[in-house]
């Protein structure tokens, strides 16, 4: 059984010089199917994770220890210990969480889960289509989006080979 007072921190994210965090799957671990849920812990000076937002999954925040700043559509703000804040589902949800401050943050995210989801990078210009399987496997890419091509770029007109009468 979980605890997120004894967390199995499942996922580290310390490639980027800039972005530090740990990550507990707690949803995963529990085997959920349809909600997300992973307790974040951000070192000082640390983003969590590169501004984006998902086209189909919402998410809501619950800042357990710390402060965080706050990058959301329409600037910057303060989240305090104790706050809870929502992310819709598109552009309007676009976030990014960074401890500015001397200690490390720890939060709580929850999710829509269970269906694939589409996540935007806008200031990577990039996109990354994922599955969400409960065991947190599945498909997961990203591409630069200066790279999309048009819908018939590449198609050819078929060539029916022997069809057997219906």
């Amino acid at each position: 059984m979980p605890n997120i007072y004894n967390p199995d921190f499942d996922e580290q994210r310390d490639t980027v010089d800039g972005f530090h965090a740990q990550r507990a799957r707690l949803g995963y671990q529990l085997g959920t199917e349809r909600l997300g849920l992973s307790l974040w812990s951000v070192p000082a000076g640390q983003a969590a994770y590169p501004y984006h937002f998902h086209l189909t999954e919402e998410e809501v925040l619950v800042l357990l220890e710390g402060d965080l700043a706050l990058r959301t559509s329409t600037g910057w703000e303060r989240v305090r210990r104790g706050d809870v804040v929502r992310f819709p589902v598109g552009e309007d949800g676009a976030h990014q969480l960074v401890n500015d401050g001397a200690i490390d943050a720890r939060f709580l995210a929850i999710s829509t889960h269970g269906q694939p989801d589409v996540v935007l990078y806008p200031d990577e210009s990039k996109i990354g289509p994922a599955e969400r399987n409960p065991d947190g496997t599945g498909l997961k890419l990203y591409f630069k989006l200066e790279d999309a091509v048009p819908y018939d770029e590449g198609i050819a007109r078929p060539e029916v080979g022997d069809v057997d009468p219906a």
